[in-house]
C-alpha cells in the first residue's frame, strides 16, 4: 500500500514539472505578440491596489450583488423571527419585520451607505423577480394545503363566516376610500381599481398564519379549531378568486371591459377543476403506490405549475392565481402531497419568501406617512380593517350558534393579514394602484391586524375565563324541561322562588331530544322552537339564561351526568300534572309521570343538589300560594318562604308540628315582619290541604309530599305542586 502511495506521488511531481515547464515556453514564445498590448490600456499601481481593484469590481457584479443581498436578508429574517418567537409571535411577523427594517425606513434612514451598497437601485429588478419566483411556489404550496373535506364537512357554518368576512369589511373598505381617494390617489388612479383594492385589502386572511397559530395553541383537532381552519380556507378561495376579479377589472378600467378577462378566468377554472383535476388524480393513482416520485413526475407537476401561472399573467389575474389553483387540483393523495410539499414548501419558506419581505420591506418607507392626516388616514384604515373583519366574522359565528367567546376567538383569527395581504399590497402597488403613501399605510395595517393576534386572543381567553369564574362564584340554578310551555313556567316558578334576586344567579335551561338519529337541521330547528316560549319570558322578567341543548338516547344519565358536572345550587324539573301512589314492593318510592316518565326517582338518588319537582295542575301566576311545613325537618323551606314575602306575595302557611323552639321563633321572627302577607293555619288532618282555589300552589318538603302519597284520594284534588328535596347530604 506504501509503495503505491509512493508511485502516485512520483508520478504527480513528474507531471507537475513537466507540463508546468512546457506552459512556462509557451508563455515565454508569446512575448512576439507584445506589439498588440499598445491597444489596451495597462492597470496602474502596486499589485495589491491591483488586487483591491479587482474586489471592488466583483462587488458590483450583478450575481455579487444578488447574493449579499440574499446573505443580509436570511441573516435579518432568522433573527427577527427568533425574537417574535420569543415573545409569542408567529415568526411570519418577524420576518416581515425584518424586511422593512431593511428598507429606506430603518436601515435607509440610521445607515444610508450601508442601505445604498446592500440596494442599489438597479438590483432591485432582480430581487423583484427572484421574489415573484418564490410567492409562485408559495401560492402553489397554500393550494395544496387546501383540504376541500373540511370545507364540506362544514360547509353551513364557514359559508356563513367566510363570507361575512369577505363581503362587510369589502363594503366597509369601498366606504372608506371615499374619504381619501380625492386627497391622495385621484392623481394615480381611477375610483373604481383604487375603491377595489382597498375593499379587497380589508378582506384578505393570512391562511398559513391563522394555521400556524392554530398548531402552536393545540387546536387543530378541536371544533373551533377545525371551524376556523375551513373558515379560513374558504375565504382564502373566495378572495382569491374576487382578488382576480378586481385585477381584471383594475386593468380593463372598467368592468364592461374586464368582463372578458372575468369570463377567461371562469373558462380557465372550469378547465382547471373539470379536465386537469381529473387528469391528475389518474397520474396520482399511478405514483401513488410508488416507493418514490421520480424526478420526471415532478418536472411534469412544476411544468403544469409554470403553465397555470403564465395562463393566468397573460389572461390579467396575475400569475399568483395561477399558481394557487394549481396547488388546488393537485392529486387528493396524501402521500403525493406530503411528498411535493416537502420538495416545495422548504425552498420557498426558507429561501425565496424572506426575499418578498426585503422587497416589500424596500418599497415600504414609512417616513411617507408625515402629516396628522396621513396618520388619521392610517388609524382610519386599522379601525375599518378590524371591525369589518373580526366584527363581521365573530357577528357571523354568534349568529350560526357559536359562543361568544368561540365567536371572538374565530372574529380575532380571521382578522390575521400577514404574507396574504402583503402579496395583495404588492400586486396593487405594482399595478399603480396603491400609491406609496397608502401602499405603506396598508402595510403597517397588515402589520397591526397580524401582530395583535396572539395578545387578543390571550385577553379573550381571560376574559371569558374571568367571567366563567365569576359566574362560578354565582348561585347556579338548572331547570329542565320537556314542552316548551313548561319550560316557561318552570322560569316562572323560579323567578317566585327568588324573584329580583334571580338577575344574579346563573340560569341554564337545558332541554333533551330522545334519539339518536336526529338530522341535525331538524336537532337545530327543535332546539329553537323549544327554548322560545322560555327566551320570551326570560326577556319579560330581564333574566339571562344559558340554553343547553342535546340529542340523547340515554335522558336520565345525560341529565344525572350535566348536573354532577355543573354542581349546580338547584335542580327544577317539571312532572307534569299526574302522579301515581307506591308499587307494591317499592315502599316510600314516588312515581312520577312526565315526559321523563317515572325516572325522576332516578335523578333524585343520584344528585346531590336540592331538586325541586313542579307538579302543574293548571297554575296560575298570582294565585294563592301555599307552604305545607311538618316541623324542624322541613325548616330549610323558611329561607324560600322568605324570599316569596319579600317579593310581595301572599302566602298560606299550613302548620302541623312546630314543637321546636328555635323553628317556633324564626316562624313568629316572619310573622312579624310580613303581617299582612303571611297567613298561619294550624291543621292535623291532611284533608285540610285541599282547598278551593285550584290554580294556587302547595309548596312542600319531599318528606311531607312522600306521606301526602300514601292519601291517594286526597292527593289526587291537591292543587299545583312544588316539592323540595333538599341538599342530600342534609338528608331529605
Amino acid at each position: 500500500m506504501q509503495n503505491r502511495a509512493r508511485k502516485n506521488y512520483i508520478i504527480y511531481v513528474i507531471m507537475l514539472l513537466v507540463f508546468g515547464g512546457l506552459i512556462y515556453v509557451a508563455i515565454g514564445e508569446g512575448d512576439r505578440f507584445l506589439h498588440h498590448a499598445e491597444n489596451f490600456p495597462a492597470i496602474q499601481g502596486d499589485p495589491f491596489t491591483i488586487f483591491c481593484q479587482f474586489m471592488a469590481d466583483n462587488l458590483q457584479e450583478p450575481l455579487t450583488i444578488l447574493l449579499i443581498q440574499i446573505i443580509a436578508v436570511l441573516l435579518m429574517v432568522r433573527l427577527f423571527g427568533y425574537l417574535f418567537n420569543h415573545m409569542g409571535q408567529p415568526a411570519v411577523i418577524g420576518e416581515i419585520v425584518a424586511g422593512i427594517v431593511l428598507g429606506p425606513s430603518v436601515l435607509g434612514a440610521f445607515f444610508p451607505e450601508i442601505f445604498t451598497f446592500l440596494f442599489p437601485t438597479d438590483s432591485l429588478t432582480n430581487l423583484g423577480l427572484l421574489s415573484q419566483v418564490g410567492l409562485i411556489l408559495f401560492m402553489f404550496v397554500i393550494g395544496m394545503e387546501l383540504d376541500f373535506s373540511i370545507l364540506k364537512n362544514k360547509i353551513n357554518e364557514t359559508l356563513v363566516i367566510s363570507h361575512a368576512g369577505i363581503l362587510v369589511p369589502f363594503f366597509l373598505g369601498i366606504l372608506a376610500s371615499f374619504w381619501i381617494y380625492e386627497e391622495y390617489a385621484s392623481t394615480q388612479t381611477a375610483f373604481l381599481p383604487f375603491s377595489l383594492f382597498i375593499g379587497i385589502s380589508m378582506s384578505i386572511t393570512a391562511f398559513p398564519v391563522l394555521a400556524r397559530i392554530i398548531q402552536e395553541r393545540n387546536m387543530t383537532k378541536t371544533p373551533l379549531g377545525t371551524l376556523a381552519i375551513a373558515s379560513a380556507a374558504n375565504d382564502d378561495v373566495t378572495a382569491w378568486c374576487l382578488l382576480a376579479v378586481v385585477i381584471a377589472i383594475s386593468k380593463a378600467g372598467n368592468f364592461a371591459s374586464a368582463l372578458y378577462s372575468v369570463a377567461l378566468t371562469a373558462v380557465y377554472i372550469i378547465v382547471m377543476f373539470w379536465v386537469v383535476r381529473p387528469f391528475l388524480r389518474k397520474v396520482g393513482e399511478v405514483y401513488a403506490n410508488k416507493e418514490a416520485i421520480n424526478k420526471t413526475f415532478v418536472a411534469f407537476i412544476l411544468l403544469i405549475l409554470i403553465i397555470s401561472s403564465c395562463i393566468t399573467e397573460v389572461i390579467g389575474i396575475h400569475a399568483l392565481f395561477g399558481a394557487f389553483m394549481a396547488g388546488v387540483v393537485m392529486p387528493s393523495n396524501i402521500g403525493f402531497r406530503k411528498v411535493m410539499m416537502e420538495k416545495v414548501e422548504d425552498i420557498s419558506l426558507v429561501f425565496f419568501l424572506p426575499l418578498f419581505f426585503a422587497f416589500t420591506g424596500l418599497r415600504t418607507e414609512i417616513g411617507l406617512i408625515n402629516s396628522p392626516d396621513l396618520w388619521l388616514v392610517c388609524l382610519l384604515l386599522i379601525t375599518v380593517a378590524i371591525v369589518g373583519k373580526l366584527g363581521g366574522c365573530a357577528i357571523a359565528s354568534r349568529l350560526v350558534g357559536e359562543t361568544w367567546k368561540d365567536s371572538l376567538i374565530v372574529g380575532t383569527l380571521m382578522n390575521t393579514r400577514g404574507l396574504m395581504e402583503l402579496v395583495a399590497l404588492n400586486i396593487g402597488y405594482e399595478m399603480g394602484v396603491l400609491p406609496p403613501s397608502i401602499f405603506v399605510i396598508l402595510v403597517i395595517m397588515a402589520l397591526v391586524t397580524t401582530f395583535m393576534t396572539t395578545p387578543l386572543l390571550h385577553f379573550v381567553e381571560s376574559f371569558f375565563a374571568h367571567r366563567e369564574e365569576k359566574m362560578s362564584l354565582k348561585q347556579k340554578l338548572i331547570l329542565c324541561f320537556g314542552r316548551p310551555e313548561s319550560g316557561r313556567n318552570l322560569l316562572s316558578i323560579y323567578y317566585f322562588l327568588f324573584g329580583k334576586q334571580l338577575e344574579k344567579k346563573h340560569l341554564i335551561a337545558a332541554h333533551y331530544t330522545v334519539g339518536t338519529d336526529l338530522n341535525p337541521i331538524n336537532a337545530e330547528h327543535y332546539a329553537s322552537e323549544n327554548f322560545t316560549l322560555l327566551n320570551e319570558r326570560a326577556g319579560e322578567l330581564n333574566l339571562q339564561v344559558d340554553n343547553h341543548y342535546r340529542v340523547t338516547d340515554k335522558l336520565v344519565q345525560e341529565m344525572i351526568s350535566f348536573v354532577r358536572r355543573e354542581k349546580p345550587d338547584m335542580l327544577l324539573l317539571g312532572a307534569g300534572s299526574h302522579y301515581r301512589p307506591d308499587m307494591p314492593g317499592t315502599p316510600g318510592a314516588i312515581l312520577w309521570l312526565s315526559l321523563f316518565q317515572d325516572k325522576i326517582d332516578e335523578v333524585l338518588e343520584q344528585v346531590k343538589c336540592p331538586v325541586a319537582v313542579f307538579v302543574n295542575r293548571n297554575y296560575r301566576e298570582g294565585a294563592l300560594v301555599s307552604f305545607v311545613m311538618g316541623g324542624m325537618i322541613d325548616s330549610f323551606l323558611l329561607s324560600y318562604l322568605e324570599n316569596v314575602l319579600s317579593g310581595g306575595h301572599s302566602v298560606r302557611l299550613f302548620l302541623f308540628d312546630a314543637d321546636d323552639l328555635e323553628y317556633k321563633s324564626r316562624i313568629n321572627e316572619l310573622v312579624e315582619r310580613f303581617p299582612n302577607q303571611l297567613n298561619l293555619v294550624w291543621f292535623t288532618q291532611i284533608d285540610a290541604l285541599i282547598t278551593e282555589e285550584k290554580d294556587g300552589l302547595l309548596v312542600m318538603s319531599h318528606l311531607t309530599y312522600t306521606k301526602l302519597t300514601e292519601e291517594e284520594d286526597i292527593s289526587r284534588n291537591l292543587s299545583s305542586l312544588l316539592v323540595i328535596r333538599r341538599n342530600k347530604n342534609n338528608g331529605k
